[in-house]
């Protein structure tokens, strides 16, 4: 229960600061997108405005490059473009390439063709950012090469990529050493619980036993006494409750079964149900049961058998008067089932997922009539949970409730 307490821990830190550096990698970057793409769109239409007025007054002198928006003394050699000029049909009538050199015309001219057959008036294209204008006079179609800025948009994506890999990779590190020490509290409270229901488990006993014996010594000289066999009923009953407590005491243990072996789920499931389907006959319940052979798990055996009595005797005593059980063993995706459904009218209102939690009582007159302590199912759970499985209840319908765990086959088998 510790480990994953710290396993818990350390992921849910993780996970937090995982969002946050991928929210920060992903801002910084779509940033500096939407930013760059900003000043090359106000740059390309700018020198689409200066390439039309060339194309349709080229008497007309040209501003300078240098004064346009993103300009800059330099721009007039640095600003690498071209521009097709066609016809509303689309048919080029002039290529104007006099400010690159690396693409020849027939290169340019099939880059104006598949960006007329895109349809988009504004994009990325190969190392070119395009804008397309369309008037009554014809198309015009920029090509401006942003190359540089494609580099630094995936230098910088890299980069922070990789800066938050190595700085989650590092929290990890982090996170793995401190958990121990931010844990602790909760450890030296468990520890401190355990010690107190071990000790006064112990304590109990004595006093218990001493109760029980007097009680039988006054029973016999008393014999028929209602306050007598009360007593002896309800010590009994306490007897249980505090053995079943240091029980699941010792089961919240980081290992409560040291010594694990291989044995057969299937032996043990039929020579633990046979008591209970002869009591569920006496009370004129109908019990079935379907436990396909040759199972075979690693564990400890002796809890298996216990988790395998908790569910039969919990479904002998909470189901209906004439009501059904049914047990089943049986293998799924390399795991044994083992299954318990007995009919019992729950209200709707009952939480299934607390009936796993201690002393929780889904009907408290039912519960006080049927003598349970309450931490059967508790215990069930500890149990499945010590040998790396699940358990979980459900409702197939209004009348039934199902119960079942699962826990790995053994290997090779």
């Amino acid at each position: 229960m510790l480990k994953k307490m710290r396993r818990r821990f350390i992921l849910a830190a993780m996970a937090a600061f995982g969002t946050v550096m991928a929210v920060l990698v992903a801002g910084i970057n779509l940033g500096n997108y939407y930013r760059t793409t900003a000043v090359r769109d106000e740059m390309a239409a700018n020198l689409l405005a200066r390439e039309q007025r060339a194309f349709h007054r080229p008497e007309a002198p040209l501003p300078p490059m240098a004064d346009m928006p993103g300009g800059g003394p330099e721009a007039e050699f640095t600003t690498r473009f071209f521009a097709a000029h066609c016809d509303r049909t689309g048919h080029i009538l002039f290529l104007a390439r006099d400010h690159i050199s690396s693409i020849d015309e027939d290169l340019a001219r099939e880059y104006t063709q598949r960006i007329l057959s895109m349809g988009e008036t504004k994009g990325y294209y190969k190392e070119y950012r395009y804008l397309v204008s369309m008037d009554e006079r014809g198309i015009t179609v920029l090509f401006l090469n942003v190359a540089d800025s494609l580099q630094f948009m995936r230098s910088l994506f890299f980069v922070s990529l990789g800066a938050g890999i190595i700085s989650l990779f590092l929290v990890f590190l982090l996170v793995l050493f401190f958990s121990q020490y931010a844990i602790r509290p909760f450890v030296e409270n468990i520890e401190r619980q355990k010690r107190f229901i071990t000790d006064a488990g112990h304590e109990l006993k004595t006093p218990i036993a001493s109760i029980a014996a007097s009680a039988d010594v006054a029973a016999m000289e008393h014999e028929g006494d209602e306050w007598i066999a009360n007593i002896q009923k309800q010590t009994m009953r306490l007897g249980r409750l505090v053995n079943d407590l240091v029980a699941l005491s010792r089961l919240d243990e980081e290992r409560p079964f040291p010594e694990m072996a291989e044995f057969s789920l299937s032996d043990a499931a039929w020579e633990v149900a046979e008591p209970f389907a002869a009591l569920a006959r006496a009370r004129e319940k109908r019990y079935s049961q379907l436990i396909e052979e040759k199972i075979v798990v690693n564990g400890d055996e002796d809890s298996i058998r216990q988790l395998i009595s908790i569910l039969l005797d919990n479904a002998v005593k909470h189901s209906d008067e004439g009501g059904e059980i049914c047990l089943e063993i049986y293998r799924k995706r390399g795991r044994a089932c083992i299954q318990v459904e007995n009919s019992c009218s729950l209200p709707r209102t009952a939480d299934l997922d607390r009936l796993f939690d201690r002393f929780y009582r889904v009907d408290e007159s039912r519960s006080a009539r049927t003598g349970g302590t309450g931490i059967g199912l508790s215990m069930a759970l500890a149990i499945i949970q010590a040998h790396g499985g699940q358990i979980r209840a459900k409702r197939p319908d209004g009348e039934h409730i199902l119960i079942r765990a699962t826990i790995p086959l053994a290997p090779f088998s």
